[in-house]
């Protein structure tokens, strides 16, 4: 079982970072934001992603951010990464369903 002591004011930094860093790439990927909570979700997923993808693709950019470490340019770096990888998966998929949807 895993037990996650988090405490409020980590989760305030983790919605303020992640919904930063979710609209910026919604709007650098998709030309437009995804609402509110839209955009703290792709952007929290983000941060966990880019922490993953940068610590094993890139350490020594992962090591020169500090990761996702809280309120921070290299948090917002992390998370921004990562919520840009995951919008390009997402519209990868979603303009493939919609384009075999419109040839049929």
């Amino acid at each position: 079982m895993i037990h996650l002591n988090i405490s409020l004011a980590t989760l305030v930094i983790w919605i303020i970072v992640g919904g930063l860093a979710g609209w910026l790439a919604s709007r650098v990927v998709r030309g437009g934001g995804l609402g509110l909570l839209g955009d703290v979700v792709v952007g929290i997923i983000g941060a966990f992603l880019g922490g993953l993808v940068l610590s094993r693709l890139l350490p020594g950019v992962y090591a020169f951010t500090g990761g996702f470490t809280g309120f921070s340019l290299g948090s917002l770096i992390v998370a921004f990464v990562g919520a840009v990888i995951l919008l390009l998966v997402v519209r990868l998929f979603t303009a493939r369903r919609l384009h075999y949807g419109r040839t049929r």
